[in-house]
């Protein structure tokens, strides 16, 4: 079978299953696991699948403007989250004050600091329940409306508990970071959010895996010029790098 071949019926198997593994595709093409890796990677890369943790799951025409299930984004590219999440540890000291927003890699975050005297304010009911277990850490909830999908608090209510607070560091994910078009997620309720978060932060810290660089999703929060630094993967091309650091933000590759 040839590539364009086993590549077009490979999504086609994930939109009809909606989600499948790799082992599993190995199989049924007769071909090893590395190379279904690879073409998952560059299906992905074309925006027809999006891979997860030993798998791939069906991408709607819609996804740019809805918020996949945090269920669903936990498995997608989750070694490069959890590499951002333990360089981004490396810049919490003791007795910092932080934001950790609703996002995975802000969960991977919360399971890798250390038990000490920090506190912690997040919309995120996971990353609350990750840090109940740390007894030196002080978490602040900010309530409001718990959006099923993502598992956060939005609405009036989280964005005047953000206001309320000022602190030393928020680390951030998106949907997308573009040089013209700044940061944006595909939820409006967690844009707004998260342009609290940054207003009310002395560093802001944005975590995002290289492949949400140069996308425009729907909702925009902020401008590049008021973020501090890019915690990504060590994917992210050089000259990419060089054009982010010329609008002012630093890029710390992990």
């Amino acid at each position: 079978m040839l590539l364009a071949e086993r590549q077009q019926k490979l999504v086609q198997l994930v939109n009809d299953k909606k989600s499948v593994r790799v082992s599993e595709l190995s199989e049924m093409f007769s071909v090893s696991e590395e190379t279904i890796r690879r073409d998952l990677e560059k299906l992905e890369y074309d925006k027809k699948l999006i891979r997860s943790h030993g798998g791939a799951i069906h991408l709607t025409p819609d996804d740019d403007s809805i918020e996949i299930p945090f269920s669903e984004r936990e498995t997608m590219n989750v070694e490069e989250k959890q590499e951002i999440a333990l360089k981004a540890v490396e810049y919490v000291k003791e007795g910092d004050k932080i934001i950790l927003d609703a996002s995975t890699t802000a969960c991977y975050m919360a399971k890798v600091l250390p038990d000490i005297a920090i506190t912690v304010l997040t919309n995120s009911v996971k990353v609350a329940m990750v840090l109940a277990k740390k007894e030196r850490v002080t978490v602040i909830s900010t309530g409001g409306i718990l959006l099923s999908n993502s598992l956060s608090y939005v609405g009036l209510l989280a964005e005047s508990a953000m206001d309320t607070y000022h602190v030393d560091k928020a680390f951030v994910s998106c949907k997308g970071l573009h040089l013209e078009r700044g940061l944006t997620d595909s939820d409006e309720q967690q844009a707004s959010i998260k342009k609290k978060m940054i207003e009310n932060a002395g560093t802001v810290y944005i975590m995002i895996d290289c492949s949400k660089i140069g996308i425009r999703s729907f909702s925009k929060f902020s401008d590049l010029d008021v973020i501090d630094y890019l915690i990504t993967d060590s994917n992210i091309d050089g000259t990419l790098v060089q054009q982010i650091n010329d609008r002012g933000l630093d890029v710390i590759k992990v």
